[in-house]
């Protein structure tokens, strides 16, 4: 099937390291995720995986900022 994703990556140079990221993500919470295809994870496993992604860049964002 084909990836008919609409996502966009802002800088494209990091995508390697945002997949990377998202399977690090994946093994922490204990999400079988695989490389092709995840249709048999439900919604709840793959939001958490996002949702924990964005979590840990805002959490390491304020830290850059606050000079921490």
């Amino acid at each position: 099937m084909a990836n008919r994703s609409s996502n966009k990556a802002a800088v494209p140079e990091a995508k390697s390291a945002l997949d990377k990221f998202k399977y690090e993500v994946a093994n922490e919470l204990g999400v079988p995720l695989t490389d092709g295809y995840n249709g048999d994870l439900t919604s709840k496993q793959n939001g958490s995986v996002g949702g924990y992604m964005v979590k840990k860049m805002i959490e390491e964002q304020e830290k850059q900022m606050s000079g921490k």
